[in-house]
C-alpha cells in the first residue's frame, strides 16, 4: 500500500491536465487533453487596493524632490536614488511593497526642507559673490584666496580664506528674496582660523533690502551677525546679533567659540515660537527663549515711579543689641604700656642721659573702641521694593523671531592676522537637513584634517629644532672664534712686553 504522502501527490497529478491556451498545466479531472472542453483563460488579476494606492502615491511623492533637485542640492540624487531603489523592489505583495514606501517617504521627510542658500565654493563661486571696494581707497582691503588651506581633510574641497594681515574684508552673496516669518530659519556655515587668530572675526551677516554689493562693509545694515570673535584674553565667544528697528541687540548668554586651529560648524536655529539653539560642530552649546536672552522689547513690568518707601519701613536686618553695656572703666584702658621686662641699663647715667623710660608695647587689654554688638531685628521688614507695574510702552511682537526680508549672506570683518577660511554655507529651514550637510562635510573630513594638522606641527616642530641646532652651532663657532681671536691678541701683548724689557735692558747698557 502506497504511502499517503505519495498517494496525495499522485491524486495531485492526476488531477493536473494541459490547457491549450496556457501551455501547460492546469487542474483538471481525471483524463488528459481533449476529454473536456478546454477552459477559458483566467481573468487578469486585479490590484488589492493597498497596490492601488501605492501606484497613484509614488508619481504624488516623487515630485517633492523636483526643488531639490532643481537647486542642485546634494541630497536629492540621493534621496532619487532611495525611490529607485524602492521600485527595483520584486513585488512579492502589496504590503512589502507599500512598507518600503512608506520607509522612503519618511526618510525623505526626515531630510526635505528649503534651501534658501548654500555655498561650497565648487568652480563658479566667484561668479555668485560680489567682492566689495570697501577701505580699497585707503589701501586697506584683503584679498580673498580659493583654497583648501595648510591642512585639510580633501585637497579638493576648498573655501575662500583670508590672506593679508592688518586688512579689511567685505565679500556677499544674493539669493533669492524671503522672510522666516512662520517658519524655522537655520543659518550654518564652517569656520577654520588657521593662523591661530590673535584678534580678528570669523561671523557671517544676513542683509534684506537693497544693498549695493560693491559697497558693503561695516557700515551697511544687517538682519542678523551671527559666529566667533576673537581677541586677546577676553573676547572669545559666539556672537548672535538681531537687529529690530534699526537697533543692534546682543545676546545675553556667554557662548564660547572653539580657538584651535581646526574647522568648527557654527549652527544658528531660530524657530517660529521664538526660542532660538546655537550648535558648535552639530552640540547645543546655548538654547532659550528669543525674548529672555536678548534686550529686544521693552520690560512688560516696571518699577512703579510714583511708589515712595514707607516712613515707617523698617529694612535694617541687624539693631544694636540693648542688653549690650559698655564696661566700666574700658575707655580708660591705654593702647600700649610700658615693657615690663625692660632694664635701665647699667652705664645709664640720669644727668647726662636724662631720666630713662622704658619703652611701650602694645597692651593686650586693649580690645579698641567699644562697638555695641548687634541682634537680628524682629521688626525686619526686608530691603523696600518699589511694586512692579504694567509697562505703558510695552507692546508685545509676535514675530519677534522674524524678518520681513532676508536677501543677502556677506562676510564682513577686521583682522590682525590673516588666515581664516570660511565654507560650506547653508540657509534653510530644517535643521534636521542642516545637521546632516554639517556631517556630510566637516563631518566626513575631520579626522583627515586633524590628522593632517597633527602631522604639519610635527615638521613644524623637527624643523625648529634642527634651526635651533644650527643656530647653537653657529653660536659655538662664534665663541671659538672670540677665543683664538683673545688668544692671538694675548700672545701679541706678550710679544711687545717681551720687546719692551729687551729694550729697557738695552738701555740701561
Amino acid at each position: 500500500m502506497a504511502h499517503p504522502r505519495h498517494r496525495g501527490r499522485r491524486a495531485y497529478r492526476h488531477r493536473l491536465r494541459v490547457h491549450p491556451s496556457m501551455g501547460g498545466l492546469q487542474r483538471g479531472g481525471p483524463t488528459g487533453v481533449g476529454d473536456r472542453k478546454a477552459r477559458p483563460p483566467p481573468p487578469k488579476p486585479t490590484r488589492s487596493p493597498r497596490a492601488t494606492l501605492l501606484r497613484q502615491s509614488l508619481p504624488l511623492a516623487l515630485p517633492s524632490l523636483q526643488p531639490i533637485r532643481e537647486r542642485g542640492f546634494w541630497i536629492g540624487s540621493e534621496a532619487s536614488r532611495s525611490f529607485r531603489g524602492v521600485m527595483a523592489i520584486r513585488a512579492r505583495s502589496s504590503y512589502a511593497v507599500a512598507a518600503a514606501l512608506a520607509l522612503a517617504l519618511a526618510s525623505v521627510a526626515a531630510v526635505a526642507g528649503e534651501v534658501f542658500f548654500q555655498e561650497k565654493f565648487e568652480d563658479g563661486w566667484e561668479s555668485r559673490w560680489v567682492k566689495s571696494d570697501w577701505k580699497k581707497d585707503e589701501n586697506m582691503a584683503g584679498e580673498w584666496n580659493h583654497t583648501s588651506g595648510k591642512w585639510n581633510g580633501d585637497p579638493e574641497d576648498k573655501g575662500i580664506q583670508t590672506s593679508e594681515d592688518y586688512r579689511f574684508y567685505a565679500i556677499s552673496a544674493e539669493y533669492p528674496e524671503f522672510s522666516n516669518k512662520d517658519k524655522t530659519l537655520v543659518l550654518q556655515f564652517s569656520v577654520k582660523h588657521e593662523q591661530k587668530l590673535d584678534c580678528g572675526g570669523g561671523y557671517v551677516k544676513l542683509l534684506g533690502g537693497d544693498v549695493d554689493q560693491k559697497k558693503f562693509g561695516g557700515d551697511t545694515p544687517y538682519s542678523i551677525m551671527f559666529g566667533p570673535d576673537i581677541c586677546g584674553y577676553s573676547t572669545k565667544k559666539v556672537h548672535a546679533i538681531l537687529t529690530k528697528n534699526d537697533k543692534n541687540h546682543l545676546i545675553k548668554k556667554d557662548v564660547p567659540c572653539e580657538t584651535d586651529q581646526l574647522s568648527h560648524v557654527y549652527t544658528l536655529i531660530i524657530r517660529p515660537d521664538a526660542t532660538y539653539t546655537i550648535l558648535i560642530d552639530n552640540v547645543e552649546k546655548q538654547s532659550g527663549s528669543i525674548y529672555e536672552h536678548w534686550d529686544i522689547l521693552p520690560p512688560k513690568q516696571i518699577k512703579d515711579p510714583e511708589a515712595k518707601k514707607p516712613e515707617d519701613w523698617d529694612d535694617k536686618e541687624y539693631i544694636p543689641d540693648p542688653e549690650d553695656k559698655k564696661p566700666e572703666g574700658y575707655d580708660d584702658i591705654p593702647k600700649e604700656i610700658p615693657d615690663p621686662d625692660a632694664k635701665k641699663p647699667e652705664d645709664w647715667d640720669d644727668e647726662e642721659d636724662g631720666e630713662w623710660t622704658a619703652p611701650t608695647i602694645p597692651n593686650p587689654e586693649y580690645k579698641g573702641p567699644w562697638k555695641q554688638k548687634k541682634i537680628k531685628n524682629p521688626n525686619y521688614q526686608g530691603k523696600w521694593k518699589a511694586p512692579m507695574i504694567d509697562n505703558p510702552d510695552f507692546k508685545d511682537d509676535p514675530y519677534i523671531y522674524a524678518f520681513d526680508s532676508l536677501k543677502y549672506i556677506g562676510i564682513e570683518l577686521w583682522q590682525v592676522k590673516s588666515g581664516t577660511l570660511f565654507d560650506n554655507i547653508l540657509i534653510t529651514d530644517n535643521p534636521e537637513l542642516a545637521k546632516t550637510f554639517a556631517e556630510e562635510t566637516w563631518g566626513k573630513h575631520k579626522d583627515a584634517e586633524k590628522a593632517a594638522f597633527d602631522e604639519a606641527e610635527k615638521k613644524k616642530e623637527e624643523e625648529e629644532a634642527a634651526k635651533a641646532g644650527e643656530d647653537d652651532d653657529d653660536l659655538d663657532d662664534d665663541d671659538a672664534e672670540d677665543e683664538d681671536k683673545a688668544e692671538d691678541e694675548k700672545a701679541d701683548s706678550d710679544v711687545e712686553d717681551g720687546k719692551d724689557s729687551d729694550d729697557e735692558k738695552h738701555d740701561e747698557l
